[in-house]
């Protein structure tokens, strides 16, 4: 019997150094960051110490800024929205994040062992108050449209004035994109640093000598950039 406590007990403690595993490539994050499900985010009302909060869980798609804002118009009582998403649609990321706003005090929180990443942290963002638990993640990469392989494959085939086109393209809808979240991080009273010391830093494909696409901030850091307003830190 004893034998066997043991066992379990060395089997409990592997689980949990598991579960703290960083991830090689990206040394910043977890091995497995929870980004919740991968299907469209749902949006559920309810109570977590005593205070009503809405569960937004999956991935961002056009339709979530118009259902976010149903959601918390049908319950006055909503005081936070907690966030784990993979990411998604940008431009509905930053829809979603002006509804909030629109919202006066509502805080946004990532809790503990949840993962805010890509077009999630401009949701976040959105929020008049917020909240980075310890443990949790605020995962960031470089905004970019270069990182559809296929397409660029397919025009540098039909010649070089496609790629030349296509390349261009890119370039300005990355600018467009740019200077929408320059705009945003202003509007939320974000540090625009993030964007030029983390976000434009991050790559935005990975490669032999440097596969690190990702970075997750630090306690420090989400204070520094403004991303958790020190003076607003709530329990």
């Amino acid at each position: 019997m004893r034998a066997r406590r043991i066992v379990l007990g060395l089997a409990a403690l592997g689980l949990l150094t598991g579960a703290g595993k960083m991830d090689p490539e990206n040394p910043t994050c977890p091995a497995n960051p929870d980004f919740g499900p991968a299907s469209a985010m749902t949006l559920t009302p309810a109570v977590r110490g005593g205070k009503k909060v809405l569960l937004a869980e999956g991935t961002i798609d056009a339709s979530l800024p118009a259902r976010l804002k149903a959601a918390i118009e049908a319950d006055d009582q909503i005081e936070e929205i907690w966030l784990r998403s993979r990411g998604g649609n940008a431009g509905a990321g930053n829809e979603a994040g002006k509804i909030i706003r629109s919202y006066r005090g509502m805080l946004t929180r990532i809790p503990s062992g949840w993962a805010c990443f890509s077009a999630c942290n401009f949701v976040f963002m959105g929020g008049d108050r917020r909240v980075v638990d310890e443990g949790g993640i605020f995962m960031v990469h470089m905004f970019t449209h270069t990182t559809d392989r296929a397409a660029i494959d397919e025009v540098v085939i039909e010649g070089s004035k496609a790629t030349t086109e296509y390349i261009a393209s890119i370039e300005q809808s990355s600018a467009l994109l740019a200077s929408e979240d320059n705009d945003f991080l202003i509007r939320m009273g974000i540090s625009r640093k993030l964007l030029t010391d983390i976000m434009y830093r991050q790559q935005a494909v990975r490669s032999a000598e440097n596969p690190s696409t990702r970075y997750c901030l630090s306690q420090d850091e989400v204070r520094a950039y403004n991303v958790m307003p020190i003076e607003k830190r709530v329990p």
